[in-house]
């Protein structure tokens, strides 16, 4: 009778985490940026594990709040928070970086292909409304084989928080002192010129209506709407195209701790100069607003398969793997996130 008993015990614990997983479903917002790939990464979940994942794409600084007023599970940001932000948080937010990118440089040019050739400076001065025509001496100079148009450059940018601008306005103001000193950098900025869209997919709504426009962008978005984009001048003078490998080249360096790191401008010699990381962000105690252990123990599991098992889906979807250092520091952040003071993976094979 007795083994009769334990076998429906264990029946009914089985039938019953079975339900757990299909009523729990996570709530994560914040940046564009990573949205094709988490998109990806999300629905495999869910076919594997029955845990459901509400990602809402509206910008990093819209993650941040969010995270910051405990309404998701996790925001999302490709921009490291500050200090100042940080000091808002009621306890200690993790930075957990998920996938290595590209913010590119796209245009519409009637017969351009990719590889328009810009420098840095070149650059800049477009976007603060200096350079106002596509054959401006100074591009016809860096493209001798190109045909370009007199057409006039229309400046795109985001009108949203957005870590693609704080990485994209933080490179300007490292290699223009005009950018730096006149607009500075931040996940919003006064822009000198141009016309503003929401996220990515807005940016690259325009670049596609637009002739003569240019705008920043992630490498997935020109990708999946077959947009050209540059090929930008590193700090060794190598104009370079945002490839895996240039991206991943990038990140050749030395991660603190706590990876509030920012990749742009590298100093390797085959790295694409706006290369970036993206984060989840995380509190590192869970048990807060009555949140469930089952519940703080599913996104713990999330994370952990999206630095392992899910780096296989990113580079199909033109986001870098995680390097192995990088996978070794989200292992520990990982295993320090707890309940109650306890880790939430303590003793987990393989965890």
């Amino acid at each position: 009778m007795r083994k009769w008993i334990w076998v429906l015990v264990l029946l009914l614990g089985a039938f019953s985490g079975s339900a757990l997983a299909e009523k729990i479903t996570l709530l994560g917002a914040g940046a564009t940026f990573p949205y094709p790939l988490y998109s990806k990464w999300f629905y495999v979940y869910y076919q594997k594990t029955g845990i459901k994942v509400n990602y809402q794409s509206i910008g990093s600084g819209g993650g941040i709040r969010q995270i910051l007023a405990r309404t998701v599970d996790f925001g999302a940001s490709d921009a490291p928070m500050t200090e100042e932000e940080l000091a808002k948080a009621p306890a200690e937010i993790l930075h957990i970086p998920m996938a290595l990118g590209a913010v590119v440089i796209s245009y519409n040019l009637p017969g351009v292909p990719s590889g328009l050739k810009l420098t840095p400076e070149v650059l800049a001065d477009i976007f603060l409304g200096k350079i106002r025509r596509w054959n401006d001496p100074r591009i016809v100079k860096l493209n001798p084989g190109l045909r370009l148009p007199g057409l006039p450059i229309v400046v795109v940018h985001r009108s949203d928080g957005s870590g693609t601008t704080f990485n994209f306005t933080y490179y300007l103001a490292q290699v223009s002192p005009e950018w730096k000193k006149r607009v500075g950098y931040g996940k919003a900025v006064r822009w000198p010129t141009g016309l503003g869209g929401k996220g990515n997919e807005g940016v690259t709504g325009y670049l596609k209506q637009l002739p003569g426009a240019i705008g920043y962008i992630e490498l997935a978005y020109a990708h999946q709407n077959h947009l050209p984009v540059v090929a930008l001048q590193n700090k060794s003078g190598n104009f370079i195209l945002p490839t895996l490998k240039a991206i991943s080249a990038a990140a050749k360096t030395k991660i603190p701790p706590d990876t509030r790191i920012i990749l742009v401008n590298t100093d390797a010699p085959d790295g694409y100069p706006l290369s970036a990381l993206t984060w989840i962000l995380v509190y590192k105690e869970q048990a807060y607003n009555g949140r469930s252990f089952e519940r703080a123990k599913a996104l713990v599991d999330l994370l952990w398969w999206c630095v392992h098992e899910g780096q296989q889906y990113n580079e199909s979807l033109l986001y870098a793997r995680l390097p192995e250092n990088l996978v070794r520091i989200d292992e520990g952040l990982i295993r320090s996130i707890t309940y109650q003071g306890k880790p939430i993976l303590g003793g987990c094979p393989g965890k």
